[in-house]
């Protein structure tokens, strides 16, 4: 696989080896995850497909490859089986799998990203489930 890169620098200097490691090992993990693993599964059919897709969204978002097409907030809004109490599980769960397979520095810098973007999904999720007339939630 060749790899893509902007003019842009890169967030953070990480190896597509790296990032493929390190996501299918989260995956395995939200597999076996009691709650994670069914709400997944209720969505991803094929789990290579899934994990080659969240790499080219992890490749954009750090490496600013430009070979994601998607849009994954709508994704996870329109699946009524995520919650928002799903986000602090899935974060928890992608910092354990970040800290065996990287670097602290590195682990810190991707958890960081994360946990930005976490919090953005989460607050989509909070909003979706409010009632149709209710004030909306400021964070």
């Amino acid at each position: 696989m060749t790899e893509t890169r902007s003019a842009l620098p890169p967030k953070f200097d990480l190896s597509h080896a790296d990032m493929d490691r390190v996501i299918k090992r989260f995956y395995a993990a939200v597999r076996q995850h009691p709650e994670l693993g069914p709400v997944f599964g209720a969505h991803v059919e094929n789990w290579p497909e899934h994990e080659e897709k969240i790499g080219r969204f992890w490749r954009n978002a750090i490496l600013h490859e430009r070979n994601y097409d998607g849009f994954p907030q709508r994704v996870h809004l329109m699946a009524p089986e995520v919650k928002e109490h799903h986000f602090a599980i899935w974060l928890a769960l992608f910092d354990e799998t970040l800290n065996t397979e990287l670097d602290a520095e590195t682990a810190a810098k991707w958890s960081a990203i994360a946990h930005r973007i976490g919090r953005a999904f989460r607050m989509g999720i909070v909003q979706r489930d409010q009632p149709k007339d209710a004030p909306p939630k400021l964070f």
